[in-house]
């Protein structure tokens, strides 16, 4: 099993910045992706950004030259670093890892004036 806590959510205006923290523990030496997935009410669960364990990365055009994913394989955390934050941006962001597949609780990021 293994267990993500994620952390750095917040309100934050638009235009502004936040970072996401991830912090994965337990059987982690089989997880070979990370990442960030968001959903807001009524919609599906979306794609932000992933990154493999060597280092390749792909995101959601929609974030793309904003958001900036990264990890630290020493300490099990992968990050998102958000910038240029958008309304459209609000949503509950949730870490993912597979393999198989494991999900956070979700850290709310809400963007607004």
């Amino acid at each position: 099993q293994v267990q993500l806590v994620e952390s750095g959510g917040g309100l934050v205006q638009p235009g502004g910045s936040l970072r996401l923290s991830c912090a994965a523990s337990g059987s982690i030496s089989s997880i070979y992706l990370m990442g960030w997935y968001r959903q807001v009410p009524g919609k599906m669960r979306e794609l932000v950004a992933v990154i493999t364990s060597s280092g390749s990365t792909n995101y959601a055009d929609s974030v793309k030259g904003r958001f900036t994913i990264s990890r630290d394989n020493a300490k099990n955390t992968v990050y998102l670093q958000m910038n240029s934050l958008k309304p459209e941006d609000t949503a509950v962001y949730y870490c993912h890892a597979r393999p198989p597949q494991y999900w956070g609780q979700g850290t709310q990021v809400t963007v607004s004036s």
